[in-house]
């Protein structure tokens, strides 16, 4: 199968996450996308960063319903930050018979030549990158193995979400309610 690969912290999961996630799965040639929580990004902070545990189980109950969306912690049990070409070898390693694609953001490309091996990721797995609003033009664009897929320009933040839940905004619409309902119920991000 040819998966592509989601990368994120996931703090939370939210609606953007899940409509760039299937429109990945239902309009490319990818036969699922899987959603690879990371536990700990080394671009971001990690002190408003919910435990990987329950950063995966809202993953997990937010795409339950989607046969074409799945989860991994294949980075729970790897060195931290992992870095996402580490986490490409040891997919690679356990799953032979899948091909992996990596999945990201048009902003993210303007940061992509300041990733660890970068170049390997672009010649052995390749970039599916959707549209992202206020995005730097960038020469990896026109790569042959960057593909750019037509999806809806979403600008929600995780961020945003937590901010909202600390302001005692309601997040409803925002993230899916079985996420809505975790949050409310353990009380995270207060």
């Amino acid at each position: 199968m040819k998966i592509g690969l989601f990368f994120g912290s996931f703090n939370p999961i939210h609606v953007g996450h899940l409509i760039i996630a299937n429109t990945m799965a239902t309009t490319t040639d990818l036969d699922q996308v899987w959603f690879v929580v990371s536990p700990q990004n080394p671009f971001k902070k990690t002190k408003s960063l919910l435990h990987e545990f329950d950063r995966m189980d809202m993953v997990e109950r937010a795409i339950a319903d989607n046969s074409r969306l799945k989860a991994t912690n294949i980075e729970f049990s790897m060195p931290k930050p992992s870095y996402t070409i580490d986490t490409l070898t040891r997919l690679n390693e356990k799953y032979p018979q899948h091909t992996f694609r990596l999945i990201m953001g048009e902003d993210n490309l303007e940061q992509f030549a300041n990733w660890k091996n970068y170049d390997k990721i672009l010649e052995y797995y390749g970039l599916y990158v959707y549209p992202r609003p206020k995005s730097k033009e960038s020469t990896f664009k026109t790569h042959p193995n960057v593909r750019l897929v037509e999806a809806p320009l979403l600008d929600i933040s995780a961020t945003f979400i937590r901010e909202s839940i600390r302001a005692n905004r309601s997040i409803r619409y925002m993230v899916p309610d079985v996420v809505e309902e975790m949050i409310e119920r353990k009380k995270f991000y207060i």
